[in-house]
């Protein structure tokens, strides 16, 4: 399978102009990175979705062999012999004879019209010039001639069919003007297929096909592929060869012998993903692994997805082009078998240039020669006190280190080597390092990691950010944020149905929902609501039959309000979701499982879709009911994620942020949500008043605490949005109440972007597929496949964007820990400039940017909102604004100009004159 990377072509209409061109021959349907570039050139046998690419940034190409065929591909027997001219033993395949019409006919009907069926319109021909193999009886001219009719036949029978030659030069006088492009294989560094060994072209060979690349370049005014080859761990080495295939005006691809890595064209994707190795004797699932609870929200807020391998499992081979790199957190030495396998894998791993971040626990025997390759060798067992002899400023982030002998790993770092974050020494004055960075990575052994236990709080003794980004040598990259939309912190609501029964502590004992929708839902109108309830509990055939008729006239009410998108809190309100995967119906399941309704035998089927079905007879006619709030433990199975995700609802709870000032540790902030067997579940950024509040025993005020939360999440790092995160219960007492409504209050003096849970939701999950890539030539950066996701934070140490040379990017805001770059489209590209940029630029708005567009000194631009619209621009001093209505004035806002309008959505033209 080949992997095109293009990024247009110019010449066919829908095209333009080749920019950069990849191949990959893997079988990994779910590769994103791929994503980077217009044009993904695939195997289509390993089933590849080209319509479902679609969607995403780029298009899908076919790779079609005319002139052999491998016994694999599934139509291979149907070939009769007669139609065969020899055989091709590097590649173990037929070289087909193209002068025989039925062979034509046959590529034409039973090869390419499946593949214009299932929805490709691009083709990479492949083995054009094999008949060569054939020698002079195979009427080289009579071959050629072959082929020129297939390919004038495809573009005949397939309109706008689009189609990428790989070598075939001699064809170039009859077909140049039906192709996109040429390709050729190995200009500098080439693969022998059949010695399976990387090898540097002969200068003779090399000048030759560059004669007929440039004939091809400047005759048939082709843009010109080049396909070179080098191991995929030497990553310096493919940046060379593309950047010399460059100098020659080619698009390069440098990849795999077999090309079935993430290699390097005119643009470089950033990795973002970082493999953590776990043990799964740890934890019974993903939610409670500690690498999970602790690391994977630091690896996102720097941009990073995390996957994960189990050590008792056979272990991938991650591919450097797309893995930035592992971290390991074991709790004690793996079993024997597990350590040896691992041993094995992580020193292969090691040697092709992976760096690791080992926490908690090498895994491991001190003595184990794949620490060496670490620089760390065993030590004697420590004897008598131990104490600290050195420490690097990153010890004592959260809280001061303790020393304990019954814990200290017997390992120090080899003399010369590496350096020691914290060295300590024991009675006898043997030495141990506790934490440092090595050539290969760095390690922070347990306790000087997190420290503390759940009943106490933990704390990082460590500060993990440096820590991360040295021992994995992180580079400065745009990263992909969660928190912003159109430069400001998102703010969001969202309710759990529990308790919409019960009956309020105040005149009347009105229901609890009812209490929400008048002091909540209705006194705050500007803020988006995400309401639910639990069909258990308020349907006719649920636990309160009685009460069920007023209690759906309440929900129809809040489901009504202009403010308010719906969503299902499922029907039993399963409290422990791997008893529902299971059907647990044991006698006392109820009293920790889910409600208790009457012969019911929790399914999967019953909680979700079941329940949205109920739902939607709440809601108006023409309101979306698309989302599940998971329940209890919040804690789905990969077969609970996936029966929501395959029908494309979104999904949202679980996790635990809560950090307070009373227990501010990084610890108390969850990741982003749980990737759960190739689906996402998306974690509430903050938790809910059910926690706060000690589980609902008191004090009922408790979640007044959310705001200092909302307060740590936001600065010195922006690591979360504002959600306002409670159950229906909290209508039901006046303290409860009052602290909610202090939630809402803080939040509304404060400038943030509202946004609906759903338009997280998507912005959440859209953070895994985000593609990163950078130029190998020039300070430009480009961003691909971004769905919903509209903000990327850029760190201090990368220079603003320069807006003359950028698409997709109508400007920034300064936040607490960075430019927060705002995104108009799901695709942008941008250059960096050293200088101060003067042009216009959006600085901050409440609403989404759903367009915007430069030409000289004139932009036009469109605002969408859920309030009416107010917004900053900079460097807007002299420059008209206009909206349909008429012209706006702004005011000033320290360097900025603030515009509000009375409207939720507008259109815009800025006018500024000489800029």
């Amino acid at each position: 399978m080949l992997v095109l990377l293009a990024a247009g072509l110019g010449l066919l209409p829908a095209q333009a102009a080749l920019q950069s061109v990849g191949f990959y021959y893997g079988a990994d349907t779910r590769l994103q990175e791929f994503h980077a570039f217009d044009v993904t050139v695939v195997d289509p046998d390993h089933g590849f979705d080209p319509e479902l690419w679609r969607r995403g940034s780029g298009e899908l190409y076919a790779y079609v062999s005319v002139g052999e065929v491998h016994p694999s591909r599934s139509w291979a027997g149907e070939i009769p012999q007669s139609w065969k001219l020899g055989r091709n033993e590097a590649w173990a395949s037929t070289v087909m004879d193209q002068r025989n019409p039925a062979w034509r006919e046959f590529a034409l009907t039973r090869i390419f019209a499946p593949l214009w069926q299932r929805g490709y319109r691009g083709f990479f021909l492949d083995t054009l010039d094999s008949y060569q193999l054939g020698g002079a009886a195979a009427d080289p001219a009579a071959q050629q001639a072959g082929l020129v009719s297939l390919i004038r036949a495809l573009r005949t029978r397939f309109p706008g069919i689009r189609l990428i030659a790989n070598r075939g030069f001699e064809l170039l006088p009859d077909i140049g003007s039906e192709l996109e492009a040429i390709a050729a294989e190995s200009l500098y560094r080439g693969w022998n297929q059949s010695a399976r060994q990387y090898r540097e072209v002969p200068e003779a060979d090399r000048e030759w096909l560059l004669a007929r690349l440039e004939e091809a370049h400047q005759r048939y005014r082709l843009p010109v592929i080049v396909i070179d080859y080098l191991p995929p761990a030497q990553r310096a080495q493919m940046r060379d060869t593309a950047r010399r295939i460059l100098q020659h005006g080619f698009i390069p691809w440098v990849a795999s012998g077999q090309l079935d890595t993430l290699g390097m064209s005119r643009i470089e994707v950033m990795p973002r993903r970082i493999l953590i190795l776990h043990d799964s004797r740890e934890a019974p699932g993903m939610h409670y692994r500690a690498a999970h609870r602790y690391t994977e929200m630091l690896l996102n807020y720097l941009g990073y997805v995390a996957d994960y391998a189990d050590v008792n499992k056979p272990l991938p081979v991650p591919d450097p082009g797309v893995y930035a790199g592992l971290l390991s957190w074991f709790d004690g030495g793996l079993q024997t078998a597990a350590a040896s396998r691992y041993e094995r894998w992580l020193a292969a791993r090691l040697g092709e240039g992976f760096r690791i971040a080992m926490l908690s626990d090498p895994g491991l025997p001190a003595t184990s020669s794949v620490l060496g390759l670490m620089d760390l060798q065993a030590a004697p067992e420590p004897d008598g006190r131990v104490e600290i002899l050195s420490r690097n400023a990153a010890i004592g982030y959260e809280t001061e280190p303790l020393p304990r002998r019954q814990l200290l790993q017997p390992l120090r770092l080899a003399p010369g080597s590496g350096v020691s974050w914290l060295r300590l020494r024991d009675a006898r004055g043997q030495l141990y390092d506790g934490a440092g960075i090595t050539r290969q990575g760095g390690f922070v052994w347990r306790p000087f990691g997190v420290a503390g236990d759940d009943d106490n709080g933990r704390r990082w003794v460590i500060d993990p950010w440096r820590f991360l980004q040295q021992a994995l040598a992180l580079p400065a990259m745009p990263v992909p944020d969660t928190t912003s939309l159109a430069g400001r912190r998102m703010f969001f609501a969202h309710m759990d149905g529990d308790g919409f029964a019960s009956r309020a502590e105040f005149p009347g004992s009105p229901f609890a929902a009812q209490v929400i929708l008048d002091q909540v839902i209705r006194r705050y109108p500007g803020v988006p609501h995400t309401m639910s309830v639990i069909e258990g509990e308020v349907s006719p055939q649920g636990i309160y039959p009685k009460d069920s008729p007023a209690m759906e006239a309440i929900a129809r009410r809040i489901f009504a309000q202009p403010n308010v998108e719906i969503a299902s809190h499922t029907y039993s309100h399963p409290f422990r979701w791997v008893k529902v995967e299971a059907g647990d119906a044991s006698a006392d399941a109820d009293a920790d499982y889910h409600l208790d309704i009457p012969g019911y035998v929790p399914s999967l089927a019953r909680e979700v879709e079941g329940s949205l079905a109920y739902v939607r007879t709440l809601a108006p006619a023409g309101k979306p009911v698309n989302i599940l709030l998971w329940s209890g433990d919040a804690a789905p199975t990969p077969s609970a994620i996936a029966w929501v995700s395959r029908d494309g609802l979104l999904n949202m709870n679980g996790g635990s942020t809560m950090p307070t000032r009373e227990k501010p540790s990084l610890t108390r902030i969850s990741p982003l949500g749980a990737r759960l067997g190739g689906h996402f579940q998306v974690f509430a950024p903050i938790t809910n008043e059910n926690v706060y509040t000690n589980l609902w025993r008191g004090p009922f005020y408790g979640f007044a605490h959310v705001t200092e939360s909302f307060e740590l999440t936001g600065e010195p790092r922006r690591i979360k949005p504002v959600d306002i995160y409670y159950h229906t219960y909290s209508g039901s007492k006046p303290a409860a109440l009052r602290a909610l409504q202090s939630a809402y209050d803080w939040a509304l003096a404060r400038p943030l972007h509202p946004v609906y849970a759903s338009e997280f939701m998507r912005i959440a999950t859209d953070f895994n597929t985000v593609v990163i890539a950078r130029d190998l030539q020039q300070a430009r950066f480009s961003v691909r496949n971004a769905g919903s996701l509209r903000s990327l934070r850029m760190p201090a140490e990368l220079n603003a964007p320069a807006l003359a040379d950028s698409q997709g990017l109508a400007g920034w805001a300064d936040g607490p820990d960075g430019r927060y770059l705002i995104l108009s489209a799901a695709e942008a590209s941008f250059a960096l400039s050293a200088g101060q940029d003067a042009l216009p630029r959006l600085a901050g708005a409440n609403g989404k940017v759903l367009a915007w567009s430069r030409e000289g000194d004139h932009i036009q631009a469109r605002l969408a909102g859920h309030q009416p619209l107010d917004f900053e621009l900079a460097n807007a001093a002299g420059c008209s604004v206009r909206t349909p209505a008429g012209p706006l004035t702004g005011t000033p806002a320290g360097k900025l100009l603030r515009y509000r309008l009375t409207d939720a959505e507008t259109t815009l033209d800025i006018g500024c004159r000489g800029r």
